[in-house]
């Protein structure tokens, strides 16, 4: 709250987990009424390719040199899933020219801001050219971003995918390791949710697995649009090895 009422900050990024969710509703209430951002509670924060990240997003060093974060590309990504964020990143990188900005919102039940906060906000880069967007099941954070769809509020391709489709193998309710990811009435499942996504427009796969080539389908189908110019190639410092892993190669010694 301090770090809110600051007038030079912006955005504020929860990385604690286990926020009293009255707490996080009197902090997303303050946000909201005085124009600003909350990414979280429980994220790992966010990353905006070439330029900064906020909280420990993208992993190691190496991580990020493998992801290509150390320069902008055409994709704008949000998730729920701080970890899966991670993953994502590779899978974007593998397939594309990269990522241009990367959110976790978090994966309590009231997060700060939304999917459809920061899918709209990507509508609205001109870097960006198309969006990725990794959700779950439990809540309607999606339904927003449907809406979002239906109204023609997104003019760029969304390629979403909602997570805990396994949800139905199980008998009884099941709660996942997110405090949202909840498997509640049949609307808050993931199949009723990419179903829904699928109906309004965005690029909906058959299972995770296939979300790779999905995206690598759309991004190609831009490209020979003429909608993604080429990003030049920046080659990233050299990273200095780490120290145990050059000691056990017998690349240095102690003196």
């Amino acid at each position: 709250m301090s770090a809110l009422k600051q007038p030079t900050l912006r955005v504020v990024a929860i990385i604690a987990e286990g926020v009293p969710e009255s707490d996080a509703k009197q902090l997303i209430s303050y946000a909201r009424a005085n124009n600003k951002v909350i990414i979280g509670p429980a994220t790992v924060g966010g990353v905006q390719a070439g330029a900064f990240k906020i909280g420990d997003t993208a992993g190691t060093i190496d991580n990020i040199i493998q992801c290509k974060l150390y320069r902008p590309g055409s994709v704008g990504f949000v998730s729920k899933s701080g970890g899966m964020s991670n993953e994502l990143y590779n899978t974007i990188a593998r397939v594309t020219d990269g990522i241009y900005e990367g959110i976790a919102i978090g994966g309590d039940v009231f997060p700060g801001s939304t999917l459809s906060d920061h899918i709209l906000r990507f509508n609205n880069i001109p870097q960006v050219k198309m969006m990725v967007v990794l959700g779950e099941l439990g809540g309607s954070d999606e339904y927003s971003l449907v809406e979002a769809l239906k109204q023609g509020k997104v003019q760029k391709p969304v390629v979403a995918w909602v997570s805990g489709t396994c949800a139905r193998l199980f008998k009884s309710e099941v709660q996942f390791g997110h405090a949202g990811a909840k498997s509640g009435g049949e609307l808050e499942s993931a199949q009723s949710k990419n179903q829904a996504l699928r109906d309004a427009g965005a690029v909906v796969p058959t299972s995770f697995e296939a979300l790779e080539s999905v995206i690598k389908e759309t991004f190609e189908k831009l490209v020979e649009e003429g909608n993604i110019p080429p990003v030049p190639e920046v080659t990233p410092p050299p990273i200095p090895e780490d120290l145990n892993t050059a000691i056990k190669s017998g690349k240095v010694r102690a003196p």
